[in-house]
This record gives C-alpha cells, structure tokens and sequence, in this order.
C-alpha cells in the first residue's frame, strides 16, 4: 500500500490516436489499471483518463501480510462476482511509480470488464503475491486506511456503491485499528462528518471488533 502521488512525465511522439490531458497528448494505447481499494480515491494519485468501471469474476478480501502487522486489500478471482472500481491511465507504460505503491502485488491482465471509454487493448489488476501472504498473525485493518478507501467509493459511485464495496469485500474478521486521529496510512484523507459517519454506521452493521493497538 505504498503509493505514488504523481504520474510521470512522459513523451507521447505522434500517436495515431491521442486525447487531451492536462495539456498533454496521451496515446490510447497506454495501458491502464483497474483500481479496487485506495486507488477509487482520486485523492490518493494523479493518473489520467480516470473512469469508473466493473470487473466480473473478481471480489475483494482482507488478507495478513508478511510484511507487517496491517492487514492489505487485495482482489481475488472469485466466480459470479463482480466489483466497483477506477480506471485510469499509466502514461508511457511507465509502471514503475505504481508497481512501488502496489509492491506487494502481482500486475495480471483483465478479461471481463465494463467501462465507459472506447476499447482499451490492456487493463491490469494488481492482486497479492502468495508470498507475501500470511496465515496466522495478530494483524489489524487500519481505519485510516478504510477511510480513504470509502470516501473513494461514496465520491464515485455514491453511498449504494459503497455499500456494494462492503459486501463484496470478504474478512472483516480482523479487528480495527482505530487510528482516525493519529493516522498510521501515509495517504490519508481528511473525511467530511457524512463520510465519517457512513463509515463508523457500516462498521458497526457489520459488527466489527475495533482496537487501540497500533501495529
């Protein structure tokens, strides 16, 4: 869950198919990523060409790291399912900046997908390395991480969407480690007192074990 803030500058040549950005030409055959957790909050980078879409056969799920004590979002194949999220551009195919901040992380094709921009040959998911991945362990989710992650989704697809978010999200079996006013997650966001509530609401209705224990 490390994250860059910026995308690269780069240099498009003369591309057949361009668009604007910023005052950029940006080729259409840039690659893109499909973002399931942090990446939803805009906040969180500055990649182009963002976009709302849907992938079929993938959900999310809590896992424990082997890194750290804080437990990571990742997605995982998962068959009739389907998940919320955000595409955007990677400018140049420069993946570097974002393979960092997902480092953790596998980069594997998207098949199945829904969107509202012309076709795009390549979308990619980043889900977690099995190497990384712990069984056991006394890990914690990080609210503040969790904050960012729903005001992405109540920003983007509204509270109905954020609520798809938690029920497609599988082990919240973790306890949560209320760090709001002390964040430990580097990337977090000022929430308004509507999103915090939403959030504090869900948690509850999902009957959460919360905790002061810091990892």
């Amino acid at each position: 869950m490390n994250e860059a803030q910026d995308s690269e500058v780069f240099d498009s040549g003369k591309p057949l198919h361009a668009t604007a950005y910023a005052g950029i030409s940006i080729p259409m055959s840039d690659p893109f990523f499909f973002g399931y957790g942090s990446l939803v909050n805009r906040s969180t980078h500055a990649y182009p060409r963002a976009a709302k879409a849907t992938v079929t056969g993938w959900a999310r799920e809590w896992k424990k790291s082997k890194l750290r004590r804080v437990a990571f979002l990742t997605a995982v194949e998962a068959h009739g399912e389907e998940i919320d999220g955000l595409i955007a551009a990677v400018p140049g195919s420069d993946w570097v900046a974002l393979d960092e901040r997902e480092r953790a992380y596998h980069r594997l094709p998207v098949r199945d997908i829904r969107h509202d921009h012309p076709p795009l040959p390549d979308i990619q998911i980043y889900r977690a390395r099995a190497d990384h991945i712990e069984e056991v362990g006394d890990h914690v989710l990080l609210q503040s991480y969790l904050d960012v992650v729903v005001q992405g989704y109540l920003r983007e697809f509204g509270a109905e969407g954020a609520d798809r978010f938690f029920a497609t999200t599988h082990g919240w079996d973790m306890p949560i480690c209320q760090d709001r006013a002390d964040p430990v997650y580097p990337r977090h966001q000022q929430l308004t007192v509507e999103e915090r509530d939403f959030v504090d609401d869900r948690l509850t209705r999902l009957g959460v074990v919360f905790t002061d224990r810091r990892p």
